[in-house]
């Protein structure tokens, strides 16, 4: 049953959701406030259209705000409206979608309208870690306001009206409009870290919808599995050729080939996302030394090291695949750390993050190194010492302190350029190859990167059903 309503709020909704599914709630309320002219003025569903339907015949929770109706801005009735769409998703278990088009505070209810804000802010902060929490940004989102995309799982912005800002680009000191547009969809897709696509109209609600079709509908389910028609022995070639860009290898690797990428503009030498093998979703954080665009040109390359912006990309994924009991794959390629003055700023604390993040993680973890795998780096990306339940290497895959020269260069400073060649090559097989950290235990497999999908396939499948506590018994039985 679909609203009558025609304004644009509308319109998202019915592109969003399964045909004829929306069942629209509070459509009759309005404003409740009088001063300054409200009592005169029509405020139809005050502002947010709210209610339920279906994505792919999943239940979904959604709320649209409507410019038309006072800009859209959030007063007493309109954040109510919101509250309870959370307080239904919390108890049914199914996801939201919020769709931003907001002018922000309504001026008129005041302290009424920031109660309300702040309303909506603590039912997100409840409902995190219970349903998955979408948001798309299709006009302004300024101000506090902005802390509504940042408190979703996902959010998209709009490419051309989408406008998300704390502060104004002319309120920046040194800054203007014309100068450097901070509230543009770029920007903010490249900058704040919490954007996972830009698109159009069109292009964000199919996104919602897959990524959807992706999760579980709640921290306590298991839907997020399907049938599998591909082959689940399928080779996969010229994985060696691809490992710069882990975007291809692991589409290379999904079901269907089909890669679902998350914060695609923010910190791209740390790739996120979603695939599926044999039907079930998996997380996947992957190091990347190269980006490619969508005509496969080349667009950039990084070093192999980990930076301060990719570590909190890379937590805040596993937080969210750990919190839903999604498993999480890591194709690890790393030497070391980046060196700059911005990330010795940041880097420790975003390290921190992710390295906390990998070893308090309950969900299935698998890490298949397919290059380099150096010192603490390569530590904190899911290695067997902070918990993975599986670790494959490619054959020709290096784990190690560090590279065999720099550690010969270091033992043996002081010796001539033959004894270093020498000791290089020493170093290089007793404790820099794939090998000894196999002998080790640290690494589970060696295999070539043409079997990774079957092996990834079949490891989580055995991890399907791990329970990380300890089982509860009366006693044994000998």
């Amino acid at each position: 049953m679909n609203s009558s309503n025609d304004s644009l709020a509308m319109q998202r909704i019915t592109g969003l959701v399964d045909e004829n599914s929306f069942m629209e709630i509070g459509s009759y309320v309005t404003a409740r406030s009088t001063d300054f002219n409200l009592a005169d003025t029509q405020t139809p569903s005050d502002g947010v259209i709210t209610g339920h339907g279906l994505i792919d015949g999943r239940p979904v929770f959604v709320y649209s705000q409507d410019a038309s109706v006072l800009n859209g801005t959030i007063g007493e009735m309109h954040a109510k409206k919101i509250a309870s769409m959370y307080d239904m998703a919390m108890k049914m278990g199914a996801p939201i979608v919020g769709l931003i088009d907001c002018a922000g505070m309504r001026l008129q209810e005041s302290v009424d309208a920031l109660d309300g804000f702040g309303m909506i802010c603590a039912k997100m902060a409840a409902a995190s870690g219970i349903v998955p929490q979408v948001c798309a940004v299709f006009g302004s989102c300024g101000g506090g306001l902005a802390v509504v995309p940042a408190l979703c799982d996902f959010a998209f912005i709009e490419e051309s009206g989408g406008k998300m800002f704390i502060n104004s680009p002319n309120a920046i000191d040194g800054n203007r409009m014309d100068k450097c547009d901070t509230s543009a969809a770029g920007f903010q897709s490249r900058e704040n870290g919490c954007i996972d696509g830009v698109g159009s109209t069109q292009e964000i609600l199919g996104k919602i919808r897959e990524l959807l079709g992706l999760l579980p509908a709640n921290n306590e389910g298991d839907t997020y599995t399907s049938e599998c028609a591909d082959d689940l022995n399928r080779l996969c070639e010229n994985m060696e050729q691809m490992k710069g860009d882990p975007r291809f290898l692991l589409g290379e690797i999904a079901d269907g080939h089909a890669f679902f990428e998350t914060k695609t503009d923010y910190a791209k030498n740390m790739v996120t996302g979603f695939l599926r093998l044999n039907g079930q979703t998996v997380g996947a954080v992957a190091n990347g030394t190269e980006c490619y665009d969508a005509e496969g040109n080349l667009s950039g390359t990084f070093d192999a090291a980990l930076t301060a912006r990719g570590c909190n990309k890379a937590a805040d994924f596993v937080r969210f695949c750990d919190a839903f009991e999604i498993p999480v794959l890591t194709l690890t390629n790393v030497k070391g750390f980046k060196a700059s003055m911005c990330s010795e700023k940041n880097l420790a604390k975003a390290l921190a993050r992710m390295t906390a993040a990998f070893a308090s993680a309950e969900c299935p973890r698998v890490n298949v190194i397919i290059g380099d795998a150096y010192g603490s780096a390569y530590v904190a990306m899911n290695s067997r010492s902070v918990g993975a339940d599986f670790v494959y290497a490619w054959t020709g895959a290096s784990v190690g302190m560090m590279e065999a020269g720099s550690a010969a260069k270091i033992m043996y400073a002081d010796s001539p350029a033959d004894v270093i060649a020498e000791k290089e090559q020493e170093y290089e097989k007793l404790q820099g190859s794939v090998m000894t950290a196999a002998r080790r235990g640290y690494v589970d497999r060696i295999i070539e990167p043409a079997d990774t999908r079957k092996y990834l396939v079949a490891a989580f499948e055995l991890l399907y059903t791990k329970y990380a506590g300890v089982p509860d018994k009366k006693h044994g039985t000998k």
